[in-house]
């Protein structure tokens, strides 16, 4: 799939993003403590220090353009702003010694940030956000 396809209505199955099953599992955990958790919605929005930076949360339900997908058992939506930058990504859940958390394998990131909390697109990814140049820098 290339960046340039159109985002689909609510309801549609397209395999652009996957979670892992331990992310999976952990999504479903926390949903289960959260009576309002009906759908994952996964965003990128403009910020951060490379320009970037990743929104993971609970909602109550997608909007009529967000695309849906699901990944194993857990409703993810994403809105069409976001899609671009999210097409191919895996989210993994970590929990170790150094601490825990979602972390994104994303193809469409041409660097992180020193903080790991923010990225930049690569130049060829086509959406409405326009990177800082130098990044943390």
């Amino acid at each position: 799939m290339t960046g340039s396809r159109s985002a689909a209505p609510c309801g549609y199955n397209w395999p652009m993003v996957m979670l892992t099953e331990i992310a999976a599992e952990r999504v479903k955990a926390l949903a289960a403590e959260d009576p309002e958790a009906r759908v994952l919605r996964l965003a990128v929005e403009g910020g951060g220090c490379s320009g970037f930076q990743y929104a993971i949360g609970f909602d109550s339900d997608c909007e009529p353009d967000d695309v849906e997908i699901d990944s194993h058992g857990v409703r993810v939506v994403i809105d069409p702003i976001s899609l671009p930058y999210l097409q191919g990504s895996t989210i993994d859940y970590h929990d170790g010694l150094m601490g825990a958390g979602f972390s994104f394998d994303n193809p469409n990131v041409a660097s992180t940030c020193g903080c790991n909390s923010s990225f930049q697109a690569k130049p060829d990814i086509e959406g409405p956000y326009s990177p800082k140049p130098g990044g943390c820098g």
